[in-house]
């Protein structure tokens, strides 16, 4: 048993060279797809769901340490409307490809594609490719034996309760248009896929073109998500799945490990980047993204992790690195622009900017699409790394006009989420569940130029909240814990946001944000 210990809020935890513990990005970050480009130059992007910006591009030059570098999307492509899912990354003939999906605005989930001349982009979006009635999603493309390119993806069967089925057809030279016609490659018909294969990766190795996939519920408190395999001499098929299905599971740490793709190092070793959900924190932190290595039979069916499930802690794929972790975020908002994941809901961008001089902070306006009374009007999110954990924000209350509503909330969606806020000279604390928006307490405040706003989370869906004038003495809202396990919508995890809203144009200005993992995980414990 190896213990890593946080020596202090603000400090990374002690790191041990060689090693690396799972997951490798912390928060909601799932269907991670992963390249090499070069020697040791890793890129990934992963689902966003109805977050924006769409897909976000993260880089490392280890596979074990990654930053968040941009997204393929700033703003989602016109003909799109939604569930921005499961975006593959592709490098062919000098471009690189992103093959994704999203519910186009007149129908059926479907498969789009965009490129670029670098891997952090700028993407330029050629339109949608294919939208079978029943939805197609999860695309990968990869180059056949007879180096002609393919797209390989699933029709989204298990959706309408059909059976479900992973196609294959060739593309165009550009890789831009599907040519000829689609044949049926792998279906749902092993006891343990249940209703659902989806999610394919494939390489090459020895001959045979080795299938990826994932199989049963992917996502929410009752997901059985599993990988398998399936190999064929041919991408075309006939395609074998190996009778020790899954090679994948989850263990006593990680839940219904799944949806990730593989990747070679310059070194000859394979790894599977993919997400799970931690058994702690599980749904409310949501699908995090890990890393395993692939190893081989003497049967020549591979292996992830030996089959012991997700690891824990892990020999790192480049031995001399050093891995931080840091249990504690504070953003004191004095670069004049958004670093790192910052999210907020597509198709309602929040105004942001950044004032110069002695009043700096972040200054969040609501969304031109924002509505009249909504205390959600613009909403400015990072994802939670932990179940437990403190955030806190200062908000200038001296500059609100009156009627405008600024907090701190757990945000699930529009529809569901709880906070606390200020407006009007009262600091309130709030629920949202299925739209219907509900005052739990309020306090009124004196005169004071800041306002400091606290929630801490247990278990990922307890809440308490409250508030500071003094600088030192914090004053609780609500006493009896808030029990808000309605917030994440089954395929996402909870969110910190900075909140405003009460009028069409209403803003306000915050001083900084600081988020700290409690106690309970500023101890990492792994076998």
């Amino acid at each position: 048993m190896v213990r890593m210990r946080a020596r202090g809020a603000d400090k990374p935890m002690r790191d041990i060279k060689g090693l690396y513990t799972n997951p490798v990005y912390r928060g909601d970050f799932p269907d991670p797809s992963v390249i090499r480009v070069g020697e040791n130059d890793f890129w990934a992007t992963t689902t966003s769901t109805d977050w924006a910006p769409q897909f976000p591009l993260l880089h490392s030059r280890d596979l074990v340490n990654w930053t968040h570098a941009s997204a393929v999307f700033g703003n989602r492509p016109e003909w799109s409307a939604g569930n921005f899912w499961a975006p593959e990354l592709s490098y062919y003939r000098g471009r690189f490809y992103v093959y994704y999906v999203a519910r186009h605005r007149d129908g059926p989930l479907t498969i789009g594609v965009a490129t670029a001349e670098k891997a952090e982009g700028p993407y330029t979006d050629h339109g949608p490719m294919i939208g079978q009635a029943a939805g197609s999603i999860d695309p990968t493309a990869v180059t056949g034996e007879d180096d002609r390119r393919y797209l390989i993806w699933k029709e989204d069967g298990n959706s309408q309760g059909l059976p479900t089925t992973i196609w294959i057809q060739p593309l165009s030279e550009d890789g831009l248009r599907l040519v000829e016609s689609a044949r049926p490659i792998l279906s749902n018909d092993a006891a343990w896929e249940g209703g659902v294969v989806e999610a394919p990766s494939i390489m090459r190795r020895d001959g045979y073109f080795y299938l990826f996939y994932s199989g049963n519920a992917c996502c929410g408190r009752n997901c059985k998500y599993a990988v398998g395999v399936a190999r064929a001499a041919s991408v075309l098929g006939p395609w074998e799945k190996y009778s020790g299905n899954p090679i994948l599971k989850g263990n006593g740490d990680w839940r219904c490990p799944g949806h990730g793709s593989v990747v070679d190092t310059a070194q000859g070793q394979t790894y599977y980047l993919y997400h799970a959900y931690a058994k702690r924190d599980s749904i409310f932190v949501g699908r995090q993204t890990l890393l395993d290595k692939v190893t081989w039979r003497d049967d020549g069916w591979p292996q992830i992790n030996e089959g012991k499930g997700p690891s824990s802690l892990a020999s790192a794929p480049l031995r001399k690195q050093r891995v931080h972790r840091k249990p504690a975020y504070f953003n004191p908002f004095i670069v004049h622009k958004l670093i790192g994941d910052w999210q907020w809901p597509q198709g309602h961008p929040p105004q942001v900017r950044f004032p110069r001089g002695l009043n700096r902070g972040l200054i969040l306006g609501s969304a031109a699409t924002s509505r009249e009374g909504d205390a959600l009007g613009g909403v400015l999110a990072r994802c939670t790394h932990y179940g437990d954990y403190t955030a806190e924000t200062a908000v200038d209350i001296a500059g609100l006009q009156p009627g405008v509503e600024a907090g701190l909330c757990a945000y699930g969606d529009a529809k569901n989420s709880v906070g606390i806020s200020y407006l009007d000279g009262m600091v309130r604390v709030w629920q949202r569940t299925r739209g219907e928006h509900r005052l739990l307490a309020q306090e009124r405040v004196g005169a004071v130029r800041t306002l400091r706003l606290r929630m801490s989370a247990r278990r990922g869906y307890q809440f308490s909240f409250s508030y500071n004038t003094s600088g030192t003495h914090w004053t609780e809202l609500r006493r009896a814990p808030l029990r808000a396990a309605h917030l994440p919508p089954w395929d996402r995890g909870i969110r910190i946001a900075l909140t405003v809203g009460g009028c069409v144009l209403a803003q306000a200005r915050f001083k900084w944000l600081r988020i700290i993992a409690n106690q309970a995980e500023q101890h990492s414990r792994v076998a």
